[in-house]
């Protein structure tokens, strides 16, 4: 009998199932599934009691918050300010930062439009003088604020706006600078293993993406994992919709004409949800497979029971609020029973992220303050950030010094419904799990010219071409 994975070994260095195997790929099951986590009332989570150290000042500690609140991407974005607000309760309720400095909290719409974003982060700074500002959920925006607020000079952690362009253009030598949730090569890398795995003999590859950076930087991190894992595959179509676009109907024709083994789309937000309620109705899920980066990232109730189930359903390779379950990880079980006594909804990947956040920055205040003995300035925040590791309901999370992006390890998984939620929701026993090392650029892998982001050009450059 012929091994075909010695075979393979001798002709490409590496068989497929042997790759999976080396880049610790997981398939497993929650340790108790989505009934664990129910709509019950539970009770916020308790930071510590501080003992601050010197002289701590009496005025608000003023956050400005910047997310959609409006227009289509609100289903992605309100619940970042929601889980910013749950984290500033609990904090508050403890007298505030270091226990004595209350958090009050600005909101502005990233609605506005790139350009009046940037005007309203400078209006936020010199004359709401904000102390922080976090939010953002598009990558169109985080490369225009990003320098603004470097130049401002105005402590900051993104939530979200995930594009690799940020760090590896935009500032690629942060100083005032964070982002905390995975960045968008992880999310489209994680999705495309995950259809490769799933769908190993995928020739045909049909595409539909928003026709801005994140979009454009997912069609390139799929394409560049199923050149090298999926090396007779071909693009048999493209779909570049507009942001905010509510009419799918000649991207899903021209999908279906193409009949292609699987459809692969970015599509996020109530974009998202249109997009889906549409194919429904021209049959596209009966005709191919189908997998996204994004369609559980929403707030979860955005996704009715009618979404195809079973289908790769991405939730930015970031978190997801059935897993873990239970006292798999308390953490995650503490976060969305307090999120969901205060919103009476479930947390998505911005909530809590944005919860993640404010924790993180409340860790590095008592730190920082520990060192200087009063009020710490941002140099001495700053410097607790960078290296920061912080255990949140998601996992644990890691703050790379050299680049400022947080990192954690890679999930996403597969839709399914569950009689005790009235949407759909995440299978719990068919989450896959990538180390997040294994999927992203090492630190100082030089940037590349042209388009391409890091992690692309790592993958093009050191990941072997395999068959079988």
């Amino acid at each position: 009998m012929v091994d075909n994975n010695k075979t393979d070994k001798k002709k490409n260095g590496v068989s497929r199932r042997d790759f999976f195997n080396q880049m610790g790929i997981t398939v497993g099951t929650a340790a108790i599934g989505a009934a664990a986590l129910g709509g019950a009332a539970g009770q916020l989570l308790d930071p510590e009691p501080v003992h601050a150290q010197g002289k701590i000042p009496d005025t608000p500690y003023k956050v400005g918050q910047m997310t959609f609140f409006s227009g289509p991407a609100a289903v992605l974005g309100e619940p970042m300010y929601k889980g910013t607000i749950l984290a500033v309760d609990e904090i508050n309720a403890k007298g505030g930062l270091l226990g004595k400095r209350k958090i009050e909290v600005i909101k502005a719409d990233e609605n506005a439009g790139t350009d009046a974003n940037v005007k309203e982060l400078r209006r936020l700074k010199v004359s709401e003088k904000i102390d922080f500002f976090t939010g953002i959920t598009s990558s169109g925006n985080t490369p225009a604020l990003g320098p603004v607020a470097e130049e401002l000079k105005v402590l900051t952690i993104f939530i979200d706006g995930c594009t690799d362009f940020l760090f590896d253009k935009a500032v690629p030598d942060p100083k005032y600078i964070f982002r905390i949730t995975n960045i968008q090569s992880a999310d489209g890398v994680t999705a495309a293993l995950a259809m490769v795995q799933t769908y190993p003999h995928t020739q045909r590859i049909a595409h539909i993406h928003p026709d801005y950076s994140y979009g454009r930087n997912a069609f390139q991190h799929v394409k560049a994992v199923c050149d090298k894992l999926l090396p007779s595959s071909q693009v048999v179509m493209e779909g570049w919709p507009k942001l905010g676009t509510t009419d799918f109907a000649a991207h899903i024709t021209k999908a279906i004409s193409a009949k292609p083994d699987i459809l692969f789309t970015s599509v996020w937000g109530g974009d998202y949800i249109a997009f889906y309620k549409q194919a429904l109705g021209y049959g596209l899920y009966k005709k191919m497979n189908y997998a996204t980066t994004l369609a559980l990232g929403v707030a979860p109730q955005a996704i009715g029971k009618d979404h195809p189930e079973g289908v790769i359903g991405g939730c930015h390779a970031n978190y997801y609020f059935t897993f873990p379950a239970g006292q798999k990880w308390p953490l995650n079980n503490q976060f969305v029973r307090a999120y969901y006594a205060k919103w009476k909804e479930y947390p998505n990947f911005q909530a809590e992220g944005a919860y993640s956040a404010m924790h993180m920055l409340r860790i590095a205040i008592e730190k920082a303050n520990k060192l200087t003995g009063g009020w710490p300035d941002d140099e001495a925040i700053i410097g607790q950030l960078e290296g920061a590791g912080y255990s949140g309901p998601g996992g644990y999370v890691y703050i790379r010094p050299d680049n400022h992006q947080g990192y954690k390890d890679a999930m996403t998984g597969f839709t399914k419904n569950y009689p005790n939620y009235p949407f759909q929701t995440m299978d719990t026993s068919r989450v896959i799990t990538i180390p997040i090392r294994s999927i992203t650029a090492p630190p100082g892998w030089p940037a590349p010219k042209g388009d391409d982001t890091r992690t692309s050009d790592w993958i093009n450059k050191t990941w072997p071409k395999v068959t079988g």
